[in-house]
């Protein structure tokens, strides 16, 4: 069944993809005054407020104000509001079906990206370097778990005024994940008796309320500067110290199944492979299963040639790119077309990135993609002349894993990168705010994977599953806020440096972590009296404070609770 949904869902994706570059190319072939895509990414601090923009009602005014003001959107190569009013204009459903259409398609290529590239170059990485299983969990498996969570929160500190998207997208994962997940996970085995370690829960709750406190600290003083993200960022070395620890003391389980590694909190253990076949948050299984799952996905159409044929060219369009740009060592899928041309390419794609953004730089753009190409084809003749045609290189592995690595995370990066340009644009042309697009659609698209495996671990995985699945609720939000979080603050104030950067004053933010920390007390006082058995109490409750948290922020989004009034000029910048 799962396997159907997946191979549904990527036919669906992929066909949604050609369906939407086919209607753009026929609707741009009427009209040839813009181009949607810009030329370079859109990196400039100068970037209007576009207040102007949102009191303008018609569609055509709009557009105009698009054609002769910088874009008010400083995300993605794409200009979604052009591609909106100028040329759907006229068209305004069938602009918005598209647009939510692009937007599935963007959650699925983030979600896969990780899952098939970034994940096994993960695992390669770990069992190359041999690092011990805690080590590996709280820092290579929890970067993979919280990937997408991670990479929309950098892009969404790069643009203007969307630093209040990366905070309440984080917030919101969390509040989802250790609240919802954490909620329906316990209703659904209430019956089972299942209880956790005590040592470990208390250890990862008291810590996420650690880190919430401290982001609370940030938040009233409306600025940080470069001491002080790095120092937020280095609270998590001090959780990982902690991790291990007490994975050296050994603490004894009480779930009913013997011994349990502290390792297995975090998806380590005495052996990589399982602990990442079971326990990875969002479903990425190890390098051979997505081999496997690869393979099959390639001969399950009835064995009929026209349904291969067709599924191979649905998949083309969204796989064939990423496939030329990131090596894989897979043994499965490997190929040296492949690999020669990941070679060639892959430099070529990050001169891409690394372009400058500025107009009148011609002469600049040609030395970087001359380099780029330069460093391509000498890798590729090396990878031409050094590899087989029937296996995978089996000497002088890290190279091509760093590279698989480095590419995996540039498509990670690209793909958040437009799907927070399309979450402010769309929020431009729904009247809706951004940040509470951040706070719901972007925080459930990249947690609905944490539900869905969490889930099934606990119910197929016993008294374990059940540990691994929890545990996982509280660990990967503590690495998303500190890491993800972290990692933004540190780039924004080393570039903005000796300035502070001004943090959005958003009331909402304090509401959703004084809510998110209800949640965890409650948690942690119900599991601690009732002998840290999973139960519908606990998940109940739960569940209640997450709808409450939401109820609250939509109301106050659409205007009939305003904090703001209530507090006054307090919130004023």
């Amino acid at each position: 069944m799962g396997f159907r949904f997946s191979l549904s869902f990527t036919l669906f994706s992929n066909t949604s993809f050609l369906m939407i570059v086919f209607c753009v190319s026929l609707v741009h072939s009427h009209s040839s005054d813009h181009g949607v895509l810009r030329s370079n990414r859109i990196c400039f601090r100068g970037e209007q407020d576009c207040k102007s923009f949102h009191n303008l009602r018609d569609s055509k005014a709009k557009c105009l104000y698009l054609k002769s003001n910088h874009p008010c959107v400083s995300q993605g190569y794409v200009d979604y509001l052009y591609l909106f009013y100028c040329k759907f204009g006229g068209f305004p459903l069938l602009g918005q079906g598209l647009l939510f259409l692009w937007l599935l398609v963007l959650f699925y290529l983030l979600a896969n990206t990780a899952s098939e590239y970034f994940c096994p170059s993960l695992e390669n990485l770990s069992k190359f370097l041999r690092l011990s299983p805690t080590i590996a969990g709280v820092t290579l498996l929890s970067l993979g778990n919280g990937a997408n969570d991670v990479f929309a929160t950098l892009v969404s500190f790069k643009g203007s005024g969307t630093r209040d998207i990366g905070f309440n997208t984080v917030l919101g994962g969390a509040s989802f994940v250790s609240c919802v997940v954490v909620g329906i996970v316990s209703i659904s085995i209430r019956h089972r008796g299942v209880r956790v370690k005590k040592w470990d829960l208390v250890r990862d709750v008291c810590f996420l309320l650690l880190v919430l406190l401290c982001l609370l600290t940030i938040l009233i003083a409306g600025e940080i500067n470069v001491p002080g993200a790095i120092a937020f960022f280095l609270m998590y070395v001090v959780y990982v110290v902690g991790v291990y620890v007490s994975s050296i003391r050994g603490n004894k389980g009480v779930c009913g199944d013997g011994e349990i590694d502290d390792d297995l909190s975090l998806g380590g253990g005495s052996d990589l492979g399982a602990p990442l076949l079971s326990g990875m948050e969002k479903g990425l299984a190890n390098e051979g299963r997505e081999c496997d799952i690869k393979i099959e996905r390639k001969c399950c159409c009835l064995q009929s040639s026209v349904c291969r044929i067709l599924l191979f060219v649905l998949e083309m369009p969204l796989y064939l790119p990423r496939r030329l740009t990131i090596p894989v060592l897979c043994e499965a899928r490997w190929s040296k077309v492949y690999a020669v041309c990941s070679a060639m390419l892959a430099p070529l794609l990050l001169s891409s990135l690394c372009m400058p953004s500025k107009e009148n730089s011609f002469n600049t753009s040609i030395i970087v993609y001359g380099i780029g190409l330069l460093v391509g084809i000498i890798l590729g003749v090396v990878a031409f002349f050094t590899t087989n045609v029937s296996s995978p290189p089996r000497k002088y592995l890290f190279p091509w894993l760093a590279g698989g690595f480095v590419m995996s995370v540039a498509w990670s990066y690209i793909s958040a990168q437009e799907l927070v340009g399309l979450l402010v644009s769309l929020g431009y042309i729904c009247g809706v705010s951004p940040s509470i697009l951040g706070l719901t659609v972007l925080a459930w698209g990249n947690s609905l994977g944490d539900l869905v495996t969490n889930l099934t671990m606990a119910l197929n995985g016993g008294s374990e599953g059940a540990q691994i699945a929890i545990s996982g609720c509280y660990a990967g939000p503590i690495f998303n806020i500190v890491v993800g979080l972290g990692l933004s603050l540190v780039s924004s104030t080393w570039s903005e440096c000796p300035l502070s950067v001004v943090i959005p004053r958003d009331p909402y933010l304090w509401e959703t972590l004084a809510l998110l920390a209800v949640a965890l007390i409650w948690a942690l006082v119900v599991l601690i009296r009732r002998d840290m058995k999973l139960d519908a109490l606990l998940g109940g409750g739960l569940l209640v404070i997450y709808f409450i948290s939401l109820f609250l922020r939509l109301i106050q989004t659409f205007g009939t609770l305003q904090f703001q009034n209530l507090l006054g000029p307090f919130f004023k910048t």
